[in-house]
């Protein structure tokens, strides 16, 4: 009876030594990836140039520029306001749309021909614009 409390007492210091170890090892590393992954949509966001975004919103404003806009293709569709909205949020969904995970054919297509650059641009000018703002 002895050797079993000892046995057992040694077997569960065993694990919580192994265990320790791997989540000591395991914390640098997910604070460096998390550090990682948070300064990414505020670096597209602080790089973008409203005043080129401006020249290049010839592609948007046919359908983000007319208030109460619906599109017809592929179905009947709200079209949202962009002047207002944050410039990180801009630069994602622009992604989205150009890595396929949005599904919008037309914003697919234009997002496609978008570098980052240019989506930073864009986004830069419709979240500086006070004029409008974002969907009523």
């Amino acid at each position: 009876m002895g050797n079993f409390r000892y046995n057992r007492r040694r077997q569960v210091h065993d694990n919580n030594e192994s265990t320790t170890m791997k989540i000591s090892t395991m914390i640098p590393v997910a604070v460096a990836f998390g550090l990682t992954v948070a300064s990414l949509p505020l670096h597209a966001a602080e790089t973008g140039d409203a005043a080129a975004g401006q020249g290049k919103t010839s592609m948007c404003i046919g359908c983000h520029g007319i208030g109460g806009y619906k599109t017809a293709f592929p179905e009947v569709y709200h079209v949202p306001k962009l002047g207002g909205q944050h410039a990180a949020y801009i630069v994602k969904a622009l992604q989205e749309y150009k890595a396929g995970n949005r599904s919008h054919p037309s914003m697919r297509a234009i997002a496609a021909s978008l570098s980052d650059k240019d989506m930073a641009d864009l986004a830069a000018y419709y979240a500086a614009d006070a004029v409008k703002s974002a969907a009523k």
